[in-house]
């Protein structure tokens, strides 16, 4: 096993691409080797990223009142949570947003909506934002609003957005038992799209919804073929009222692994530690950083994070660089 493990960093470096069945022996390490592995999607992120650390930040600009149905998720109202429903806010909310984005030190700011997609009149409204943003406020701007067109797509990158965040969750097969009012091949045809345009690619998952090993994998292996440059990995944090608010199904050792699996199979993507990591990986939280590069600061989507100084502390105690201020990565090429 050990032999295994002390090859992984050395075979993804030199371009080798990792099967699905050693994504599953990897998931299925034991506890004891658990050091070993996380040195060795380190020693892989920090070849690629070297000790840089990016902040992303984001504005739910519109929340509640979802048509769709995410067994995981707050906003749908086809579930009886305590949400407090609201319709896209001003362009002034979204660009004070992105000053609260840079006042964190986050170098990426993003304009979430909730809904199956934007309408024609909120993608008009976020690209007027956005283009007051990048003329005052120095961070990269991100959206996810959903499915969206080609043209919407075109009209975004002319305001100045670089990036669209659209995650496909988890694998195909398991996707309808967690959404039955839209398709994985739907999220997966809307992230072409996007590629399609030019503009960056943010697409993740989220962990502790009922999946098995070989979801997780074939997931890490469909954003491998994608090449997608943004990996946000959330743990389930389970919401009263929701179809899983009584599910506990990850330990701080199987969120380790999930993000170690992540790193190898996607080497040159930005992996961020996004909602749920302060209560999935507890004291294991700063272990987690020597496989991420990136984290997203400042409380989620309906959820409070730890405060940003706390982030802030710990880059600084694993002496790893904060990029603030439209800093790029200076991204070292894979050996």
């Amino acid at each position: 096993m050990r032999d295994f493990i002390n090859s992984l960093a050395e075979r993804v470096l030199s371009g080798e691409a990792l099967s699905k069945e050693e994504g599953l022996k990897i998931l299925h390490i034991p506890d004891e080797y658990l050091d070993d592995l996380v040195e060795q999607a380190s020693i892989v992120r920090e070849k690629v990223f070297s000790n840089q650390v990016e902040f992303c930040s984001l504005i739910n600009a519109k929340n509640g009142a979802c048509t769709e149905d995410c067994s995981f998720c707050a906003q749908s109202s086809k579930y009886p949570t305590p949400i407090n429903a609201y319709p896209l806010v001003p362009k002034e909310e979204m660009v004070e947003g992105a000053l609260k984005a840079v006042s964190i030190k986050a170098n990426r700011y993003c304009i979430v909506l909730s809904g199956k997609r934007a309408t024609k009149e909120e993608v008009n409204q976020i690209a007027e934002a956005v283009r007051e943003i990048r003329e005052k406020i120095p961070v990269k701007v991100c959206v996810s609003i959903g499915t969206v067109d080609e043209e919407d797509l075109k009209l975004l990158k002319e305001a100045g957005v670089e990036r669209v965040n659209h995650n496909l969750e988890t694998s195909e097969r398991h996707f309808p038992n967690i959404v039955q009012t839209h398709s994985w091949q739907e999220r997966l045809e809307t992230i072409k799209r996007i590629q399609k345009v030019g503009l960056s690619t943010c697409c993740g998952g989220i962990f502790g919804i009922g999946e098995t090993d070989g979801d997780i994998v074939d997931l890490a292996d469909t954003y491998r073929q994608l090449k997608v440059h943004s990996i946000p990995i959330n743990f389930l944090i389970p919401i009263p009222g929701t179809p899983l608010g009584n599910t506990q199904a990850l330990t701080p050792q199987k969120c380790l692994k999930i993000l170690a699996l992540f790193r190898l199979f996607n080497p040159d993507a930005e992996i961020r530690l996004c909602g749920g990591r302060e209560i999935n990986l507890g004291e294991y939280h700063d272990t987690a950083m020597e496989i991420a590069n990136c984290l997203m600061a400042g409380g989620y989507l309906t959820r409070a994070g730890r405060s940003p100084g706390k982030d802030e502390e710990m880059v600084k105690r694993l002496g790893r660089q904060l990029i603030t201020n439209r800093g790029e990565f200076s991204k070292k090429a894979v050996a």
